[in-house]
Order: structure tokens, then sequence, then C-alpha cells
């Protein structure tokens, strides 16, 4: 009989062999369950120890991120205490205990961020549902610098492994800072740091508002424009005009209140908001101290330069809806200012809407002037004192408008100042001027025969000044030595260094030099002397009263004697007497101007003049 594998049993049975065999076959069973058994556990052993050996290399993974981490990591309780912290964290927990003893994540946190965290770490435990929680908060680095992170909360209070709230901390403060820097340039000019007109305009809107609760919360709206800021910026330079408009903002930002908004609008315009303004002299009141303030010379590139500006101002008032309608009587006010001359403030009126678009026609029309033929010269002549005979002439522009009639040049040169046109204007001036002075030179056999003309300050800012001047004499055959060419005290100061060149280039040509309105400006003898000028013009203001007034008639005196010690000759403007005429002849004055001898006339009437050969 086979017994299969184990063994085999012969013929007749023996029992005690049977016996042995079944105890061999039992026992060979019980090997083969233990051997399967055993192989049983040595597997399961061996997975348990790949599960270990993974889970050993995954927490290597895991504490390898955590350490090297470049945020903030904790364990904590419901309370705040730390259970954990990461390498990082740990760094800014030694801050406050070396030993770590019932150290809380609230001793790292800013004071005001406090009550949020705890708010936070309640509402986590209490709506496990909701595991995840984002805030930001402030936390003390290890140089003791506040710092920004923003923090994510998670409920793992029911992971066995975990057992409490993992707080992951990222520091945002460079981002923070970058969008604080974006908000801040979205709302500041960049040149000046200054608010921007964005700003300004919400600031305005949230006092109009305030005002519209509470009446006794006035308010006022100054609207500044720089006068010839143009100049400056084309004679010296842009980064000169920019630093001219920073010095402007630096003077605004001191001289203000702190409840005041100074904004840069854009170009060389400013405006302020005055906030709790008592009356519209409280407001004219701080208009002409801004005046004042920008009237002290500034000194760019270690040159001094002069501005002023025009000022409009508007109060609160109930008509009002908006802020924009605000500005624009604001900036209305202004311009009103700047086309009274400059220098000057006004406050705004419904009137000035009126104003405003005939000044718009104005402009317009005179636009057109030039090409219509309307502008025509006038011509004041000027005195040789010591002979009384006419020995030159002042040319001045004229507008013999179609429909008006003769607009007065206090009028249109303005507007020809601002619009630029003052420069074609000005080219033809002194083009008719010299061939009409050659032509009289000619017909009276008069070479001593001289014209003033004035030159702008925008016609300095022109590159090729020079050069067009010296065309305009050589295409009218005028000798360079007849034409005097006026400037004022102002356009000097402005530009002193561009204008020196500009009239050493002139003089060396042989063209004469006058300063006009002597007196009026920032300027002195003593200055003057560094140009190469021939003449200075009186101002009439000195002349007209000197018979009167005896301060001016002794500033008068000083000026001529001054001049003659430096070998500059005096005009005085403004002789309207013959008291005036003998007062000058007396003070050793060279040449006389003004209505006593002649108003300014046309040229068909200054030639009668010139062949008449009066004497004064």
């Amino acid at each position: 009989m086979n017994l299969g594998a184990f063994d085999f049993l012969t013929k007749p049975l023996d029992l005690y062999d049977l016996e042995i065999t079944l105890n061999k076959t039992l026992k060979a069973v019980q090997d083969s369950k233990e051997a399967l058994q055993q192989k049983k556990l040595v597997e399961q052993a061996h997975a348990e120890l790949l599960k270990q050996q993974t889970l050993r290399e995954s927490e290597k993974r895991f504490r390898a991120l955590i350490e090297n981490s470049t945020d903030i990591i904790m364990i904590l309780n419901p309370d705040g205490k730390v259970i954990y912290s990461s390498p990082l964290a740990q760094k800014f927990l030694d801050n406050f205990d070396k030993n770590n003893l019932n150290i809380s994540i609230f001793n790292i946190i800013h004071g005001n961020d406090r009550q949020l965290v705890r708010h936070t770490l309640q509402k986590v435990v209490e709506n496990s549902s909701e595991k995840q929680y984002i805030k930001e908060f402030k936390i003390k680095n290890e140089q003791q610098n506040w710092q920004i992170f923003e923090a994510v909360f998670t409920n793992l209070t029911s992971d066995s492994y975990i057992e409490g709230i993992v707080v992951n901390c990222h520091n945002i403060t460079d981002r923070k800072i970058a969008e604080e820097k974006l908000l801040h340039d979205a709302f500041h000019d960049s040149l000046t740091q200054l608010p921007n007109r964005a700003l300004f305009m919400d600031r305005l809107s949230n006092a109009l508002a305030r005002y519209q609760r509470h009446s006794q919360d006035k308010f006022a709206v100054i609207f500044i424009d720089l006068d010839r800021f143009k100049i400056v910026n084309d004679s010296l330079g842009h980064n000169a005009g920019d630093r001219l408009i920073i010095e402007v903002a630096n003077r605004l930002k001191q001289d203000m209140r702190d409840d005041d908004s100074v904004a840069r609008m854009g170009g060389d315009e400013f405006a302020i908001l005055l906030e709790y303004v008592k009356s519209e002299e409280n407001a004219e009141y701080i208009a002409q101290r801004i005046q004042k303030l920008l009237q002290l010379p500034f000194y760019i590139n270690e040159q001094e330069v002069y501005t002023s500006a025009s000022i409009g101002i508007v109060l609160s008032n109930k008509d009002y809806q908006s802020p924009t309608d605000i500005l624009r009587d604001a900036d209305t006010a202004m311009y009103r200012a700047k086309t009274l001359g400059k220098a000057r403030q006004e406050v705004f009126n419904t009137s000035m809407y009126a104003d405003n678009l005939a000044q718009l026609k104005l402009e317009i029309d005179l636009r057109q002037a030039l090409q219509r033929n309307e502008l025509e010269l006038y011509y004041q002549p000027i005195i040789l004192l010591e002979t009384g005979l006419i020995c030159g002439f002042e040319a001045l522009i004229r507008w013999k408008h179609p429909e008006r009639g003769m607009i007065s040049p206090n009028e249109f040169i303005p507007i020809a100042e601002e619009t630029g046109l003052i420069i074609p204007i000005g080219w033809w001036t002194l083009q008719q001027a010299c061939q009409q002075t050659y032509n009289w030179q000619q017909q009276f056999s008069l070479q001593s025969l001289t014209i003033s003309v004035n030159l702008s300050g925008r016609q300095f800012s022109q590159s090729k000044l020079v050069e067009q001047v010296d065309e305009i004499l050589c295409c009218t055959c005028l000798d360079h030595h007849s034409l005097r060419l006026e400037i004022t005290e102002t356009t000097i100061m402005e530009n002193e260094q561009i204008v020196m060149g500009i009239l050493s280039e002139l003089k060396a040509m042989n063209i004469q030099l006058n300063i006009d309105d002597f007196g009026t400006g920032y300027s002195s003898l003593s200055r003057i002397r560094n140009f190469p000028i021939d003449t200075l013009k009186i101002d009439r203001s000195f002349v007209m009263t000197m018979d009167s007034e005896s301060q001016n008639l002794e500033i008068t005196k000083a000026i001529i004697s001054l001049a003659s010690n430096l070998e500059i000759d005096v005009i005085a403007e403004g002789v309207e007497t013959a008291s005036q005429l003998a007062l000058l002849r007396d003070l050793n004055c060279k040449y006389g101007q003004g209505y006593f001898f002649s108003k300014p006339v046309d040229s068909s009437q200054a030639t009668k003049s010139i062949a008449s050969a009066k004497k004064w």
C-alpha cells in the first residue's frame, strides 16, 4: 500500500508498523504546518520591515523638507502652546526662551495680531469639518524686526501621529512691500512723491462729503501753475526742470499743515486741499504766503533760478456735487490769474466761464492774425536828451482785430507767451522793425537811427536765436549796430548762464543790448555789470512820480549815477511832463521816452515825426 510522499505499508499489515507510520505522518504534517506558519511569519516580518523602512525613508524625506523649509512650521495645542517647532520656527522661539518651556505662538506674534490668532485657533477647533484657515500676522525675526507672514491653520487633532493644529507660516514681507509700493506708486507722483491727481481727487471727494454732512467743515482748493516753467525747462534742460519741480514740492509740503493735502497734478501744476478753512480771506492769505515762498530764489545746479505762480482759489459751497467741478473751477481761476499778468491769485466766480470762452476765442483769432496781416507795428520815439531830437524808436506790436478793433498788447501778449505764439510773432516783429528802420535810414540819410525790439524769454529758449537775428539783419540790410535788443531783468535772472552766453554772442555781432523795466525785478547793478549791457531802461513807475515823490527821484538819481560809473547808458521811460524832462536833464540822463514826446504811432506818423526834426 502506497502511503504517498511519506512512506509505504506492506501486506499483511502490522499494527505496530502502522502506528509508527501514522505517527511519522502526523509529525510530518505538523512540521509542514509549522513551516508554513514560519514562512508566513517571515513574510509578514519582511513586509513589516519594508513598511518600516519605507516609513523611515518617508520620515527622513519629510524631516529634510521641514528642516530645509523657509517656512515656519509649528504644531500647537488648542491654546496655542507649541508642541513641535521646525528648526526655523525654533530660531524665532529662541528669541523668547532658549529652553522652550511653555512657549506659545503668542510669544512671537505682534500684540495687535494676537486676538486674531486666538479667534482663528478657536474656529479651527470648533469647525473641524473646515480644516484650513489662512490668516496674516506679524512675527518678530532674529534681528528683532517685525515681518509679515501668511499662515495656514490645519486641524489635525484627530490624527494619531500629529494630535494638534499644524500652522505653516510663509514669509510674505517682500510681497507686501511690493504690493504697498505698487499701491503707493498708483497714488503718488514718482518725481516728487507727493499725492497724485487720483489720490487728491479721492481726498477732495471725502472733504466734499464731509462738508455736505456738516456745513461747518469748510474747505478750499488752491490750484497752482508755475509761471515761465517752460523757459527754465527749455533753457536749462529737463533735469533742471525736474529739480525745480522737486524743490517747489518740498517748499509746499513744509509750509502746509498736517491736515492739508499737497498734490502734483502733472507737469508744473500743483493743488492744495485746505481742510477746515474759516473764510475766503483765510484761503487768500495762504495763497499769498505761497506766492512769497515761491518767489524766493531756487538754487538749481549752482545757479539761481526764479519763478512765481499763478494761483486759483475755490471755496466749498453747497452748489458743488462733484470734486471734478471743484477742480475745474480752481483751474479756471488759476487761468484767470495767469492771463491777468501771472504771479497773482484769483478767487473763482461764475463770471469767469464767459471770460474763459472769450479768452479761448481770442487765442484762436491770434493764431490766424499773422496770416491775415492783422498785426501791425507802432513806433514810440526815443529822444537824445542832450539835443532833444529823435535818435531811435521802440517797436511795439498792435493787433487790429477785424471785429473788436485795436486790442491792447496787455491782453494778447500773455496769451502769446502762454501758447508759444510769441516766438513767430517775435520774429515777425524783428523782421518788420529792421526793414522799416533801414528804409528810414535811407529815406532821411540818418544812419545813426536805431530801433529797439523786445526779445521774449521764450525766444531765448530757441537754439538758433543768434543765427536768426543775424539772418534777419542780413536780409533787411540793417547795420547790426542799429539794432537794440531789449530783454527784461526776469529773463536774465531766470537763466543767467544761458542768457550770458547768448548776449555775449549778440554783443560780438555789434548789436546793442538794453535791460528793460529796470528796477522792477530782482537784479542789481552789481549783477548787471557782469552782462554785456549797453543801456538800462528805468521803469516808468519811478519816472512818472519822481517829481512828486522824493523817494523815486532819489532812486532814479542813484540808478543814473551808478550806471554812468559803469559806462552804461540810461533811457528813462514814462516821461509825461516838462518837469520830469527837466529833472532828467539835470541828472544827466542820456535818453528819454514817454507820452510827453509821443505816444506809439504807426509807421506813417513816425515818418512824419522824423521829417519834422522836432526838438524837445
